[in-house]
């Protein structure tokens, strides 16, 4: 086959930083219809074998899967130029509707539009829950291990790390002293080589890619200098180090250790950025996420809201703060994402069919069912209480509207951004009308 040429590996990644929409499931779902069906980029098992690796990575999977695959096409600078612009699109869209959501949200009609989509992100966080909680409780183990994860953070306030921590004890245990050999069959994910012959990069051609452990070294330095960069800047150019140092090193612990993509990230934010920082509210923490849910990209933009929040309040309503805290909020979420693949990919593929590994971060995968579980129970407590979790404080009409969201996605697989546009419709009316 002719060599990917960079031009048109350039001209996919910017067309997918506008259509990304869906959420993870929907991009990778794009990324493989073109990648290995049409253009026969990547076959099938490199695919499968890149997006195993970023499941098991803290932060957004799609956008590590893009930067990976970039990554195999044209090395470090296509894995560069791949996670960039599946990102740069929804930064710039969010940051106008951040500024048009507190300059304008207290209006009747961004009220009306926001209590009907607020109901539906509920249902999609369910929904999360659901399809996966099919995927990974396959057994006894992983629905304890789901459940406790759920008590643990909701019942007793167990920080997250803590949580995720505990799961990948309990895994690299269960296989160095309880793990039998059918465990370590069932948890091989890996793929036949059958039929790699047709593609650019195959299963064959991956494996003799060379580690040069000099190059990932001086990789490492550039990177530890590019993440320190800002904290100078900050320094010497703002008035108010402490809360800019606080914001970056917040959302670099966030990208680092919240396993499960962008849901269970979501339960870390909340927990801390809400009820410690007081940047924002849970209701505004939920507008986030349904801003999320409307733009293309990865659905974890949804911190860089709370950072925008955070230096809106912290300065005065200031927009030129807030954009420069969605900014950094934006560099520090995504830059160790950059730094996972772009060290760790060569590593990686050293290490494709290791099962043990895989059987470990299985344990990692079922906690997570537990942490979506939470923050499904933060977003729905959010929106159908008013105050107190009773009867009387219950919003009906949203309660109603989750229950149909529901079935419209789940039975009928009513379209997710579609849906959201009908729901943004339909609080809109129900305002206008009550």
């Amino acid at each position: 086959m002719n060599k990917i040429s960079f031009k048109e590996a350039f001209l996919f990644w910017l067309k997918l930083g506008f259509i990304s929409f869906g959420g993870p499931a929907g991009q990778i779902a794009i990324m493989h219809q073109y990648l290995v069906e049409k253009k026969k980029w990547i076959s099938e098992s490199v695919f499968l074998h890149a997006l195993n690796y970023c499941m098991l990575l803290p932060g957004p999977e799609a956008q590590q899967l893009a930067t990976y695959t970039g990554w195999l096409m044209h090395g470090t600078l296509g894995g560069i130029v791949a996670g960039l612009l599946f990102i740069l699109p929804s930064v710039f869209i969010l940051l106008g509707l951040c500024i048009v959501y507190v300059t304008y949200g207290s209006t009747a009609v961004v009220a009306g539009i926001f209590y009907g989509i607020k109901p539906a992100v509920v249902a999609i966080v369910f929904l999360a829950v659901w399809k996966i909680g099919e995927r990974a409780l396959k057994r006894k183990i992983d629905l304890t291990l789901a459940l406790g994860s759920l008590v643990a953070l909701l019942v007793f306030k167990i920080p997250y790390t803590l949580v995720m921590l505990a799961a990948i004890i309990i895994g690299v245990v269960y296989v160095k002293v309880f793990m039998k050999e059918s465990d370590a069959i069932n948890a091989d994910s890996s793929v036949n080589d059958a039929d790699e012959d047709g593609y650019f990069i195959n299963r064959k051609s991956n494996s003799v890619r060379n580690l040069n452990w000099k190059w990932l070294g001086i990789k490492a330095t550039v990177f530890l200098l590019l993440w320190s960069i800002p904290f100078a800047l900050f320094y010497y150019l703002t008035s108010d180090f402490e809360f800019w140092s606080k914001l970056s090193l917040f959302f670099t612990q966030a990208a680092l250790f919240t396993f499960g993509g962008a849901y269970s990230v979501l339960t870390y934010v909340a927990q801390y950025a809400v009820e410690k920082l007081h940047w924002l509210t849970q209701l505004q923490m939920v507008d986030g996420l349904a801003l999320g849910e409307t733009t293309p990209g990865p659905l974890l933009m949804v911190l860089p809201f709370a950072g925008f929040m955070g230096a809106y309040h912290h300065f005065d309503n200031s927009i030129i703060a807030a954009s420069i805290g969605l900014i950094a909020s934006t560099y520090f979420t995504f830059f160790p994402s950059f730094v996972f693949i772009l060290l760790g990919a060569p590593i990686v593929e050293r290490t494709q069919d290791n099962k043990n590994i895989k059987l470990a971060l299985s344990f990692v995968t079922a906690a997570v069912v537990g942490v979506v579980a939470n923050l499904a129970i933060f977003t729905a407590k959010a929106v159908l209480f008013t105050s107190d979790v009773s009867l009387h404080s219950l919003n009906w009409p949203a309660l109603i509207w989750i229950i149909i969201s529901i079935i419209a996605m789940r039975k009928f697989n009513a379209n997710m951004i579609l849906w959201i546009g009908v729901s943004a419709a339909v609080g809109l009316a129900f305002k206008w009308i009550v």
